[in-house]
């Protein structure tokens, strides 16, 4: 018994020494973190409803450029590669590079354009509920 017992302590402490190892190498950076979408809207209340997490990998091409539409549910993204020259229906313009975010607009029409040579990708995460469409075109 006081041998298992032992062994048991090792265990623990080998554990308790590859988790401290572990987490001195895990680096945390807040991308963003926002009450407002990047036009300076105040972001609206979530829905009720059961929620829906819906997350996107968009590639819009060299010299492309998306329709007019609006999103229906509060999301954010991460631009992955190339640029994005984001325009919403009042003129405001916000020009991402490959590593920046976006918070996006909720209820407003916007459309985004790859003015780069090379494929933007962006990462969206969509927060809604279930029943609610995530983007409408106009």
């Amino acid at each position: 018994m006081k041998k298992i017992l032992i062994i048991i302590l090792l265990l623990g402490f080998t554990y308790n020494a590859f988790s401290q190892k572990s987490e001195d190498n895990i680096k945390v950076t807040k991308i963003a973190e926002s009450t407002q979408s990047w036009n300076g809207d105040t972001l609206p209340a979530y829905p009720n409803g059961q929620p829906k997490i819906t997350i996107l990998k968009i590639v819009i091409p060299p010299h492309q450029k998306l329709d007019l539409h609006k999103h229906l549910v509060i999301n954010a993204g991460v631009l992955i590669t190339g640029v994005l020259t984001v325009i919403d229906d009042k003129n405001n313009v916000l020009e991402l590079k490959a590593g920046d975010s976006i918070i996006e607009l909720v209820n407003k029409y916007h459309y985004g354009e790859n003015k780069g040579d090379i494929p933007a990708e962006i990462m969206v995460f969509y927060a809604g509920v279930v029943g609610t469409e995530i983007t409408v075109k106009k």
